[in-house]
């Protein structure tokens, strides 16, 4: 299994802050199947401005230390980046990552709007031959009131990635709730865990695929592996068609 979002890289961002805590993590990735993690540190994002340079050191440091203990994990390069007007110019002058090198981007929304620019930005990347993940939009506060701002987005040819910990219920009920809508109504495309440490945002990979399992979306759930292993391969992600998203108890995601 591949986790294409996580914050393995240490020093850099609000992840582990010693190569011992990556470690750490990468071991409990192991122990829960995941054998390859593309590192996707914060870009451009108002507290954490990661470098691409930052990124190719920290990973090439952290692979030494794996291969010297002998843990098996491939690691791949990559960024969360936050939208800017920019963002076409550094991705075209390949200051910006992709994941793992592939056509796709992990795009940040800021966490309680979405930029009057964002289609723009979507449209222009398209255009450069990027596909832009969009990064945990069941933690979007404009989503969450009202989830066809999503759909719209995905309309327009950008891919959405939910949290493991947002299925698991670590964000609390009402994500939990809109995450389970946004899969049903077929508007997320891959899978993450996000994680950032062992304690206030652990992995949750397996938690967050049992639920999935438990209301009966293990198809899905495959899907949305499937889609993480063709970001390493460059391939088309496979798509469902968008459906309306129902609200049920929408009083609880208010909350």
């Amino acid at each position: 299994m591949i986790d294409m979002h996580a914050h393995i890289l240490p020093g850099v961002d609000d992840g582990p802050k010693t190569i011992e805590e990556s470690i750490q993590l990468i071991e409990l990735a192991i122990a829960e199947g995941i054998t390859d993690i593309i590192a996707t540190p914060h870009a451009y994002s108002p507290h954490f401005d990661v470098s691409k340079a930052q990124v190719q050191e920290k990973l090439a440091l952290l692979d030494n230390a794996l291969k010297e203990r002998n843990i098996p994990m491939n690691l791949h390069a990559g960024q969360e980046l936050r939208i800017k007007d920019f963002l076409i110019e550094k991705l075209e002058a390949k200051e910006a990552l992709s994941l793992a090198g592939s056509k796709y981007v992990l795009l940040e929304l800021p966490s309680s709007a979405i930029p009057a620019y964002t289609v723009k930005i979507i449209q222009a990347l398209l255009s450069s031959d990027k596909i832009p993940i969009i990064a945990h939009p069941e933690r979007n506060r404009a989503i969450a009131e009202k989830p066809s701002r999503l759909a719209r987005l995905i309309t327009h040819g950008a891919l959405a990635q939910v949290t493991a910990g947002s299925l698991s219920g670590h964000f609390g009920k009402g994500v939990q709730k809109l995450s389970l809508q946004l899969i049903e109504a077929n508007l997320i495309h891959s899978y993450g865990s996000d994680v950032h440490n062992s304690t206030t945002r652990p992995l949750q990979f397996h938690k967050g695929l049992d639920v999935l399992d438990k209301h009966k979306l293990h198809d899905i759930a495959d899907i949305l592996l499937e889609n993480n292993a063709r970001i390493l391969s460059n391939d088309d992600f496979i798509l469902l068609e968008p459906m309306e998203v129902k609200p049920r108890n929408w009083w609880m995601l208010r909350r």
